[in-house]
Parts: C-alpha cells; structure tokens; sequence
C-alpha cells in the first residue's frame, strides 16, 4: 500500500502534457513538411499524413493506459468519461442506425453555448414520415430532468408551421451528470415541401433559448406500396392509403374520421397497427404523432405510423388496425384563432372495437 501511495504521489503529470504537447507539434511539423512534397507524390504523401496523425493519437493513449496502471485513480476517472461518437448510430433505434450506416442523414455538428450549457445539433434525418433530429446536450453544472421540456419549436422558411403540424416525440438520454443526448421526431404533414430552411428553437428551464437553422432535403429513394384499405366499425371511418418503405423503416399512412365536435371523446385518433411478417414476425412499431382536424361535425384524423425496417426475405404483411386508447391524462388544441386551450381527460368512457386486418404483398 505504501508503494502504491508513493507512486500516486509521484505521478509526473507535467511530463505527461510535456509528451502530449511535444507529440502533437511533431505531427503538425511533419504534416506541413508533407504538404510542402512535390506534386507527383500527392496520394502517397496523403497516406502518411494519415499514418503520422493516427501514430501521435497513439502515442497519446500509449501515454494515458501507461500512466492509469501506475495511477489507478485516473484510470477511474478515464472509464467514467462518455464517448459520443453520433446521437443517432449511438441509439437504439434500427431505423437511425440505418439511415446512418446508407449516408441518409445530414451530418450539421453546430455548437451553441448559453450560460455555462452548450447544446449541438449533431445530425437530422428527413424521411419519408418524420424529421429525426439529434442533439448533443453538454453542461458546466448538473442539469435537471428534461431541461430542454419537450424539446425544440421550429419553423418552415423562417414561418410558424400551422397549429396542426408537427407533433411527435422527444427523449434525452443521460451520458453523466453533465451530459446527455437526446432525439426529437417532428411529424411530416401535407404542408411541409421536400426541401427547406428548418429552424429550431429550443428553450432551457431557465430561460436560455438556442437557435438554429439549417436547410434540409427529404431522402429520394422512397418506394411506395398503395392499398386503399377501408372500413367503417361503431362509427370510425378509417381508409390505409399507403405503406411507404425506405431503409430506415416502414410507414403506414392512414386517415380516420369520427362524427362529434370534442376531441376527447373520439376514438379515431387513437388507431395504432400490428404489423406482422409471412412467418409471424412482429414488426416493432414507433408510433407516430397523429394531425386532427375539426370539420363541421365531424372530426377528422391523419398519420404515417412508424415502424422498424423490413429485412430482405419478407414477402407479405398482414397489418390488424386497433384502438390504442388512453387510461389518463388529457391534451392541448389550438382554437380558430390560434389559441391554446387544454382538454381534461375524458378517456375513460371510450369503448374498444375490433377492426379486420389486411393483407400487403411486398415486391422485392
């Protein structure tokens, strides 16, 4: 234990910053001495300026694991640092995982620091259902629950969308104390073109607002499968227009209708899908935010409802409509003047139905 404790005492810690420092002005040397090559060894001297600056990182980390196994409490401090390399090939979402491993998503990377609290939009990702956005969420203090509330407002070419676009979901990850990463999904609507300046605002419990702006392009390669399925069951009218199917998952977009004036008590806003493969294999659904409309005595509901890829060898799905319905809660709705008003739960009286499942043949 003594021998221990007088190694820990006799760390050489400014010879280690000595050695990083010495390393890195090397590398940085030896990259401007290649740089300055004759023209006809370009390539080759582009590969050694690779080697170069991957031996200095090297010899960096060869540094820090030799000092950690005769300083054990760097060592602990150096497992505790979180690597985040992407918010979205870090997650546990299939479909983001795809998108970035085929070059789908936008890769922005901008930092923006209020108050000791730097956020970064790290990537997005513009499919054919929903805008995927990633952001990096670092702190100097320790950062409360869901500091950023639900996650960011955001604009079309600098306008406020309407008050029926948008929609989805946000979650923060916790990374340590001090950082976390989150994801937010914004719905796509009718309204929204295929490429535009996508604006962000997000705003910190204690009043700090980030802004930020960036033009965005919904990926092509979207392969759509019509059905045109309908069926009116206790009064719901639902018609399944199409599945549309890409490499970061498949959609089913729909839309339901209901007689009635108030929102709490229709049921045709709360229609979800079990999807299933040819052999019994469960699709895992996302969900997806749903658009509602109030249309003379009716009201009238729209979704694209989200799931995981298909894998090569599916052949058919058969998708069995349901009511997801509430056990609590309650809602917000944008009035005719553009005011917000909140709706108490109301949810407990709505009663189940059973809608008849249907058949989609996908040709590979």
């Amino acid at each position: 234990m003594e021998k221990s404790h007088n190694q820990l005492n006799d760390f050489p810690k400014e010879q280690v910053r000595s050695a990083i420092q010495q390393g890195i002005t090397q590398a940085e040397a030896q990259i401007s001495n290649k740089i300055n090559s004759t023209h006809s060894y370009k390539i080759r001297n582009g590969k050694r300026k690779i080697i170069y600056a991957v031996s200095t990182v090297a010899a960096v980390f060869g540094i820090l694991i030799g000092s950690s196994y005769y300083y054990p409490a760097l060592a602990s401090s150096l497992s505790k640092i979180p690597i985040i390399g992407s918010v979205f090939g870090d997650s546990n979402l299939i479909g983001l995982i795809q998108a970035q491993k085929y070059g789908l998503t936008s890769e922005i990377g901008e930092s923006q620091a209020i108050n000791g609290i730097s956020i970064t939009l790290d990537e997005i990702l513009y499919d054919q259902n929903k805008i995927t956005i990633g952001y990096i969420i670092e702190s100097e203090k320790e950062l409360g629950e869901f500091y950023l509330g639900a996650g960011a407002d955001f604009t079309i070419n600098g306008e406020l969308p309407n008050g029926s676009s948008g929609g989805g979901g946000y979650r923060e990850d916790i990374q340590s104390p001090t950082i976390r990463t989150a994801i937010q999904d914004i719905t796509v609507t009718e309204d929204m073109p295929n490429a535009f300046e996508l604006g962000l605002i997000l705003h910190g419990e204690n009043g700090e607002t980030w802004y930020f702006s960036t033009p965005i392009k919904q990926i092509t390669d979207i392969r759509k499968v019509p059905i045109q399925h309908s069926e009116n069951v206790d009064g719901i009218n639902l018609t399944v227009t199409e599945l549309s199917i890409d490499e970061t998952g498949v959609s089913i977009s729909y839309e339901s209708s209901e007689e009635g004036t108030d929102f709490e008590l229709s049921r045709a806003g709360d229609i979800e899908f079990l999807m299933v493969d040819q052999a019994g294999n469960e699709i895992t659904s996302h969900s997806g935010g749903v658009t509602g409309n109030r249309l003379k005595n009716s009201l009238v509901f729209k979704s694209n409802k989200q799931f995981d890829p298909l894998n090569s060898n599916v052949t058919d799905l058969r998708i069995t409509p349901y009511l997801a319905l509430p056990t609590g809660g309650g809602g917000v709705v944008f009035g005719e003047n553009g005011e917000l008003r909140e709706l108490e739960f109301k949810g407990d009286s709505l009663q189940p139905v059973e809608f008849e499942s249907f058949k989609v043949k996908i040709t590979q």
